[in-house]
């Protein structure tokens, strides 16, 4: 049978509907059908919606001014972080690098600016499964009685709300607990950890949520050279999944080649935008790892936002 043999019938679908059951205008669907009773769907009546949540930045910060105590510690910072980047925030103490990723998960309110996470205003951003994030180190008991697994187990929390550990649950403390090399500390209690344990603890309880963004405060501060070998290996394969990563940092040490872009804070203000600064003089010489640039004195900062 030729093409013009053929006979075309177009017939219509019933309207999609509403939860509420009422009709949703312009969807409707169309088929035509062949002669031999074959049917192929045809271009819905409405448009498919762009496809714009993977275009949005992980995190969007504009303009953003915080206060401590009355004091401003941000002065109008913009950060941007992409899907699948790794970030590192620098500068010297009291630049407002602690500041601005706790202003992002939340407990740090924002006087001025606006922040978004995964394209959503963080205002009425709720999906915190999404995030995990590592704080500066502090005792990870926090003087309750606890072992390893407990602490890391909390990490799931935010994916199962109530109830006792499901399969899925207890895999993934599992898992986060052997990536930071911990799996075989399972029972012991968290006060008799080192520096360093405590904080590969910390960081397999945000890992143990699966999280697609890892925001961490100073991860390698006061950790032997062990266990940072250790946390760059486990963040090395966390980068190559895929998961969008912001660091607080002091040292890039051994982090150095998992950076893609380091912004540098002073005095509330962005001074650096762009690839991780070099080096130089003493902080170039062999053993040392102290690499967070220092501006000249007479640096202009890069005032953005609300504030110049």
């Amino acid at each position: 049978m030729t093409r013009d043999e053929m006979t075309r019938e177009t017939t219509e679908e019933p309207m999609a509907k509403e939860p509420d059951g009422s009709a949703r205008p312009g969807d409707r669907l169309e088929r035509r059908t062949t002669a031999e009773g074959a049917a192929t769907p045809a271009r819905s009546a409405t448009p498919d919606p762009p496809a714009a949540a993977d275009a949005d930045p992980v995190i969007s910060l504009r303009g953003a001014t915080a206060s401590l105590g009355g004091r401003p510690i941000l002065r109008g910072i913009d950060l941007t972080v992409g899907r699948g980047e790794v970030v590192a925030l620098l500068g010297a103490n009291g630049s407002g690098k602690s500041t601005a990723v706790r202003a992002v998960v939340g407990q740090v309110p924002l006087t001025g600016g606006e922040l978004a996470l995964f394209g959503t205003p963080g205002r009425r951003f709720r999906d915190w499964a999404r995030v995990g994030y590592v704080p500066q180190r502090t005792t990870a008991a926090s003087g309750v009685p606890a072992t390893v697994r407990e602490v890391v187990s909390a990490g799931r929390l935010a994916r199962r709300r109530f109830g006792p550990p499901r399969k899925a649950d207890r895999a993934a403390v599992r898992r986060a607990l052997e990536l930071v090399g911990m799996a075989d500390r399972t029972r012991d209690p968290v006060g008799a950890l080192s520096g360093g344990q405590h904080q590969r603890v910390l960081i397999a309880r945000a890992l143990a949520g699966e999280p697609e963004l890892l925001i961490m405060d100073e991860p390698m501060a006061g950790v032997d050279l062990a266990s940072q070998e250790i946390l760059a290996g486990t963040l090395r394969e966390q980068v190559a999944a895929g998961i969008t990563v912001l660091l607080v940092l002091h040292e890039l040490g051994p982090l150095e080649p998992l950076i893609d872009r380091a912004v540098v804070l002073r005095d509330g203000c962005v001074v650096h935008d762009g690839p991780p600064p070099q080096a130089v003089g003493q902080h170039a010489l062999p053993g040392h790892d102290h690499v967070h640039p220092h501006a000249a004195p007479d640096a202009e900062p890069i005032r953005t936002g609300l504030l110049t």
